[in-house]
């Protein structure tokens, strides 16, 4: 009786021995699962974490371009006073083809080398009225034989892109004139508009008339004669300032031939193409007119204010 409670015992001690292994098996799994599944979580959102980081850094990145510069050319001391007298404007021009706004000292590298005044546009403005006098002006082409001429307003000037153009100028009357640009108006002068020699103005109106709205735009006149060089006083092989004379045609660059190739030199308000050390200076020069005509010019001397003449000229438009 005593053996049989014996083995009854020692059966319930190995059933709770095996209930007990049993569960600490099933704590031991389920605590691996649970460690397992937080290691999978963690490093699925390490993985994650780099992704996020790239896509915030893109879309807070701003945006870049490139920076502009713009330069203005230093006027001469001996440079002519641009005219005076003109009054506040009120008209702005609307050419046909819309011009560009930029003013850059020498020529666009463009398939078009006209600036603001373009070929086959039509600017509105107004026109006033100056004394002339000799009929120099800040083109510095010196006195003129022929008084059919006008100043042009800063912006349309566009730091002496202007010089040497001819304009046909229309009143709301009918009357016409064609004046050559050998002047600049400043302001108050607004775009589009002309400040016109007395002789020229007369031809519109009265001049006491002092201010009427015009139309004017660019011509390629049948001309007579050819274009003229003239180097600025002062030069010489170490600097040197250059302007063409006479030209049908608006005249889009100026270069000079040196050891390295052709030169493109900047122009100035007062009209003239500098180059500061003299590379080029008394050899041969190449013009382009705005409708993209190249003459190359040979034998010019390198002589001060001397007007040479060239024997050759811009084909008409």
């Amino acid at each position: 009786m005593q053996e049989t409670r014996r083995a009854a015992r020692q059966r319930r001690h190995r059933r709770r021995l095996m209930v007990g292994t049993t569960a600490g098996l099933v704590v031991t799994g389920l605590l691996v699962c649970l460690v397992m599944t937080m290691q999978s979580d963690r490093e699925e959102d390490a993985g994650r974490a780099p992704a996020t980081a790239v896509a915030n850094s893109e879309e807070t990145l701003p945006p870049t371009s490139p920076g502009q510069k713009s330069s203005t050319p230093s006027p001469s001391p001996s440079s002519p006073t641009p005219s005076a007298g003109a009054t506040t404007p009120q008209a702005s021009p609307t050419p046909s083809a819309s011009p560009s706004s930029a003013a850059p000292r020498t020529a666009p590298a463009t398939p078009s080398l006209a600036g603001r005044i373009r070929p086959q546009g039509t600017y509105q403005g107004v026109a006033t009225v100056y004394k002339a006098g000799v009929g120099d002006g800040a083109c510095s082409y010196g006195p003129s034989g022929d008084m059919m001429i006008a100043a042009m307003n800063t912006t349309d000037y566009e730091t002496s892109a202007a010089c040497g153009a001819y304009v046909l100028v229309r009143a709301a009357n009918g009357n016409s004139v064609t004046v050559r640009i050998t002047n600049e108006c400043p302001l108050p002068c607004a775009p589009g508009q002309l400040d016109l020699s007395e002789q020229a103005f007369a031809e519109l109106a009265p001049v006491s008339t002092g201010r009427i709205a015009i139309t004017w735009s660019l011509l390629s006149p049948d001309t007579a004669g050819t274009i003229s060089i003239r180097y600025k006083t002062g030069s010489s092989p170490y600097w040197c300032g250059i302007q063409a004379i006479g030209h049908r045609n608006p005249l889009a660059r100026l270069e000079v031939r040196t050891g390295g190739g052709w030169r493109q030199l900047a122009r100035t308000d007062y009209n003239y193409f500098l180059s500061p050390d003299g590379s080029g200076c008394g050899g041969a020069i190449r013009l382009t007119d705005i409708y993209g005509e190249r003459l190359t010019l040979n034998g010019i001397a390198l002589r001060p204010e001397a007007v040479q003449s060239t024997g050759v000229q811009f084909a008409r438009h």
